[in-house]
């Protein structure tokens, strides 16, 4: 009943090159994903898996533990499934590189749902959005869920599309905070999967929405796969552009 933590990391980023390594209050960006995925109850192990020697020798000097893998991958999902061939685990959890505050409580709802119901092949998790901005924001992945909890679709767009200039709660989860309007949910870089569905999730071939939207996760939903998405109250961000990266710089300054 093992469950194991990869974060895929690779240094050729589009919009920020370099971005596992880059620097927030004193250690590369890669170390803070680790030390907080290390926090997390339950884990048996937690390492980085990467294609590049630069990546691999900053996790072996603040002493991860790290994977190299083939440059030859043309997703983080690729790259996890060659490491789940490797080492034996009933679950894998999938932590984006990107999160360097990522809480443990976080990944620990992200795993609760598989332990309980053996029928969930893969889960993920979301928070709120107050913000109009952040809902609007290409860069934001937002998601809607059925009222089991299971996605019905992920977007960049900013969904869903509030007709009457709101977003009528459906149910006691989505009520407004205070006097802020929900204007939808966050989808967080984090996924767990059953061993084996990653291993038949990773053969399958990239789908017309995945390829347009550039979301894998389109492409479990697309072959009829469910995926079950936890609320969790995290606001841990995203580190896609230098913007991002100054902002997480301030936040880690001020919480010190």
């Amino acid at each position: 009943m093992s469950v194991v933590a990869i974060i895929p990391a690779r240094y050729g980023s589009t919009r920020l090159p370099g971005k596992p390594l880059a620097d927030i209050g004193g250690k590369p960006m890669i170390q803070h994903v680790y030390e907080s995925t290390l926090k997390t109850p339950g884990l048996e192990r937690v390492l980085v898996a990467t294609d590049d020697r630069r990546i691999e020798r900053a996790v072996m000097r603040f002493g991860g533990e790290v994977m190299m893998t083939s440059r030859r991958h043309r997703s983080g999902t690729d790259r996890l499934a060659e490491v789940a061939r490797k080492i034996k685990a009933k679950w894998l959890v999938n932590v984006q590189g990107d999160l360097p505050f990522i809480q443990a409580e976080t990944i620990a709802r992200a795993v609760s749902p598989m332990r309980r119901n053996p029928a969930v092949v893969m889960g993920t998790v979301c928070t709120p959005i107050y913000d109009p901005t952040e809902w609007r924001n290409p860069n934001i992945v937002k998601v809607l869920t059925d009222h089991a909890g299971f996605a019905l679709y992920f977007s960049r767009a900013p969904i869903p599309y509030p007709r009457q200039g709101v977003f009528a709660p459906v149910d006691k989860r989505n009520r407004s905070r205070g006097d802020q309007r929900l204007w939808g949910y966050r989808h967080l870089g984090l996924y767990v999967y059953k061993r084996d569905f990653l291993l038949r999730f990773a053969r399958l071939r990239p789908t017309a929405l995945e390829k347009a939207e550039s979301l894998e996760q389109l492409r479990a939903l697309e072959n009829g796969y469910r995926i079950y998405v936890a609320q969790v109250d995290e606001r841990s961000i995203e580190i896609d552009t230098p913007a991002d990266l100054k902002k997480s710089g301030a936040l880690f300054k001020n919480a010190r």
